[in-house]
């Protein structure tokens, strides 16, 4: 039937196609948990601090690279896909089955997230598998795009619930997942790819005894994870977030160090080096590790998206303290806002694929970070609202203008970095290097998040706006070793075994 379709229909030969189809149904679920859930809590009186722990549930998204090596071990990246989609489709059928509040909500809930990231790491594994490095700017421009439209999706069903109840809208929440799953079984096969070594998980365990600061490396590792969902649960202080992401980051640099630097002492112990990367659970990690330039391309992944991160949660409360109504700031910073950033990533992707991704990292970056710039003015000119002085039509159009510029650079800029991550995972591990460097860039948008809060505190809009802006250059020392990375790729070392 699908090679009948495709026979017929040049649309599904495209791999463009499939790339809208697949990120619509990665971005749905985020939409239900983040839009729909709290809703739907809230109206039936749960209480705010409950809903606040869903966030500790949420660290699925965050975690997922601990058990992506699974997706490259299994393959099959589509069945993954739709038996996700079919046992989330089941999870908010249960919901509209039992729509009272209660201890299973918590399970439920686990359960879905859970089962989104698994559909995710598969996703993204097999889009990575299915293109070329020349596609990956424009396929990330449109991934970025139909991210966004599954995620509005799941505003749409929200709307469903004023009319049509509670239970309808979770029947066409798990309608639209079944669709989903049914259209990513129809994508074309995989690529055969040997990603099994041979080396067991009993056989790895056993050879990483050998390595003891290796095992070290690991364990700083899980350390990390632990503190992290111990923050997640709200048992300890902000301040934490920055120990926890530092431990985690320190851990994985660390352990590449050793790995890289310890000499074998005889053959057969260099050997057992070797076989570090060929491990079905922790491989991925060593293999990355044991990577030329490693260390400092993993710096630039921290850093290179710091401006923009680090200034994005401050954006809605200027808005708010600069006397704009939620309808304004919806309309604009989040509405069109959303529209700017697709056709950012349209064009950034398109320019990636046109130049390479190495000059599109550094240019497009540039254009991500002059855009804090006009926020920075917008905040030095524009008078708060407790100052008692009128929004005029001026200031309106100034933040409106700031917002524009900001929603498309932003676009351009995750576009290219994007298509860099994708262009320097090994398809042999593609599900679990992938997880594990999109993990490292969350948490330190994460971090950056929270640091904004105190900056802005402290220094007000205007100065630490402008702060922002030079936050982007650190990341520009890196690039040398970015470049060796690219080449290093490109040469053919990251798709052997």
């Amino acid at each position: 039937m699908v090679r009948y379709l495709e026979n017929h229909s040049p649309v599904l030969k495209s791999k463009f196609f499939w790339i809208g189809i697949l990120y619509f149904a990665e971005g749905f679920p985020l939409g239900v948990f983040y839009d729909v859930f709290p809703v739907h809590f809230r109206q039936q009186g749960v209480d705010l601090w409950k809903i606040g722990f869903m966030s500790l549930l949420g660290l699925s998204w965050t975690l997922k690279f601990l058990w992506a090596p699974a997706i490259d071990y299994f393959r099959h990246h589509r069945k993954w896909i739709f038996g996700m989609d079919l046992l989330m489709g089941g999870v908010l059928l249960f919901f509209a089955l039992w729509l009272d509040f209660g201890p299973w909500v918590w399970v439920a809930i686990g359960l879905f997230t859970l089962f989104s990231a698994t559909s995710d790491i598969a996703i993204d594994a097999y889009t990575i598998e299915m293109l070329d490095k020349n596609e990956l700017g424009m396929a990330n421009g449109l991934r970025n795009g139909f991210y966004r439209v599954g995620m509005l999706a799941a505003g749409f069903i929200l709307i469903l619930s004023d009319s049509l109840g509670w239970a309808m809208t979770y029947m066409a929440g798990a309608g639209i997942l079944a669709c989903c799953g049914v259209a990513c079984l129809l994508a074309p096969p995989e690529k055969q790819i040997e990603t099994q070594s041979g080396i067991s998980l009993r056989d790895e365990w056993h050879n990483l005894t050998r390595h003891p600061l290796a095992v070290l490396g690991v364990y700083l590792v899980f350390l990390g994870v632990l503190r992290l969902v111990d923050l997640k649960s709200g048992f300890l202080g902000a301040s934490s977030y920055l120990w926890s992401f530092l431990l985690l980051s320190g851990g994985i640099i660390y352990g590449a160090v050793v790995i890289k630097r310890a000499p074998a002492k005889n053959q057969k112990k260099q050997d057992s080096a070797s076989r570090l990367s060929e491990g079905p659970m922790f491989g991925a990690m060593f293999e990355l590790l044991q990577r030329p330039h490693i260390i400092p391309v993993i710096l630039f992944i921290l850093i290179f998206k710091l401006a923009d991160t680090s200034m994005g949660f401050m954006v809605k409360p200027f808005w708010v303290d600069a006397g704009f109504s939620a309808s304004q700031i919806g309309l604009v910073s989040v509405q069109l806002g959303l529209g700017l950033s697709i056709a950012g990533g349209l064009a950034g992707g398109w320019y990636t694929d046109r130049v390479g991704i190495f000059r599109a990292v550094w240019v497009l970056g540039l254009w991500q970070a002059l855009s804090n710039l006009g926020y920075a003015y917008a905040a030095s000119v524009i008078p708060l609202a407790d100052t008692g002085i009128a929004l005029s039509a001026d200031s309106k159009l100034l933040m409106y203008g700031a917002s524009v510029i900001e929603s498309f650079t932003g676009g351009l800029g995750s576009a290219a970095f994007l298509a860099f991550l994708m262009a320097i995972v090994n398809k042999r591990r593609s599900a679990a290097e992938y997880a594990l460097l999109s993990s490292i860039f969350a948490f330190s948008r994460s971090v950056a998040g929270w640091a904004g809060g105190f900056g802005a505190h402290a220094m007000g809009y205007g100065p630490y706006f402008l702060l922002t802006f030079f936050l982007a250059f650190p990341a520009y020392l890196l690039l040398p070793w970015v470049k060796k990375m690219l080449a290093y790729q490109e040469g053919g070392q990251g798709e052997t075994g």
